[in-house]
């Protein structure tokens, strides 16, 4: 009998139990005795937006010269400081001239002796023509005088191009600015001895005075920039894209916009991106090369389909939304979300237009509890 009591016990507390529960999950999900639970809900729409995408940029001058020796010596005279502004034939670097003085002035003398034998060559050739006339001397004779005096030209010229050998070398050893621009850092001090082999520059000059701002697309991204201009050529479709905006490495946006000129002419294999340009007008030499940036790049997207920020939830780095279906109950569906506008994200898939969503409230959601919908008004005055 003991047995048979406890066993009945037994079984009205799981039947208690049982009620209890029931009781919380009508509360929780408004099936049953309180009914569904009243929330804001909206409908998925479409609209035509414009999304501003951010690229990771380079920049760098116009042009970035390395100034190397093209002959080799010691670095007797530095004119200049680094980072210093310097404008186009401006002396920067000496390098010791002596052996390249000697070498003219010695090449100056042998052309002194070779134009000096070729007046000797030229009055014998003369003198040979006049004794021809009289057969004093033969054809064969004043050939030699002839050829004599061809070799004699000959040698001059090549003095005369030892000279101007020479005198370039002389040249090459003072060294100027082929471009206005900012100097870079010293690779080389006072007594250094430079060479054309060395491995490094002795320095870098920059023109600054436009930028180049170098940044990358991957594939489906560049497609979706290529149809959203017309035109046949690439370059064609360069000429119809906005200027591009520039945000600098401290979060600010640079003073000048930009245009984007170039493409480049085929995709990374290693990163499947392809690399674009766009280039900065910099008056006030604000920007130097080197520095980084991000390139804000404005896409016009049609029929984008637009869910609020505030109506998602968070998940591990999902995103979902609870989407009402057609018996009324709210699912939690993931989303892939490719921007953001506004409060609003950008989504690709997950939602379509016409679908009903939860707009806020569904923190005590879960997935198949039974939903109807809350005028906004109710929603305020509550």
């Amino acid at each position: 009998m003991r047995q048979k009591f406890v066993s009945q016990s037994f079984k009205l507390w799981l039947l208690s139990f049982v009620l209890l529960a029931s009781c919380g999950q009508n509360e929780k999900g408004g099936d049953f005795n309180n009914g569904p639970m009243e929330v804001p809900i909206s409908t998925i729409t479409k609209s035509n937006v414009e999304l501003k995408k951010e690229y990771a940029a380079s920049l760098e001058g116009i042009s970035n010269v390395e100034i190397r020796p093209q002959v080799s010596g010691y670095l007797t005279k530095i004119y200049v400081e680094e980072g210093a502004y310097v404008r186009q034939g401006q002396v920067l670097f000496k390098i010791e001239d002596r052996i390249y003085q000697e070498q003219l002035r010695n090449a100056q003398a042998v052309l002194m002796s070779a134009q000096a034998n070729l007046v000797n060559v030229k009055i014998d050739l003369d003198r040979k023509k006049e004794l021809v006339k009289s057969n004093i001397v033969s054809d064969l004779q004043v050939k030699e005088a002839e050829a004599a005096y061809q070799a004699a030209l000959g040698t001059v010229g090549q003095a005369k191009s030892a000279i101007e050998s020479a005198r370039i070398n002389v040249d090459f050893s003072t060294i100027k600015a082929p471009l206005n621009g900012f100097v870079g850092r010293f690779n080389y001090r006072l007594g250094s001895l430079l060479a054309p082999t060395n491995p490094e520059a002795i320095t870098v000059l920059s023109d600054n005075r436009q930028i180049f701002a170098y940044f990358s697309m991957g594939e489906n991204e560049f497609i979706r920039f290529q149809r959203q201009y017309a035109g046949d050529t690439m370059d064609e479709k360069l000429k119809k894209v906005e200027d591009v905006a520039l945000k600098l490495s401290d979060g600010e946006g640079y003073e000048h916009t930009g245009r984007i000129d170039a493409v480049e002419g085929q995709f990374n294999k290693g990163t499947g991106a392809i690399t674009l340009r766009a280039r900065f007008d910099n008056p006030k030499a604000f920007l130097r090369s080197g520095n980084t940036g991000k390139i804000i790049l404005k896409e016009q997207l049609t029929d984008a389909v637009l869910v609020p920020i505030a109506s998602t939830k968070s998940i591990q780095e999902k995103l979902f939304v609870f989407v009402v279906d057609k018996e009324g109950k709210a699912q939690q569906t993931p989303i892939t979300a490719v921007g953001k506008v506004g409060q609003d994200f950008i989504v690709s898939d997950g939602v379509e237009v016409g679908d009903k969503y939860v707009v806020r409230g569904f923190d005590r959601l879960q997935s198949g509890t039974a939903v109807v919908a809350k005028s906004e008004k109710g929603q305020e005055q509550k």
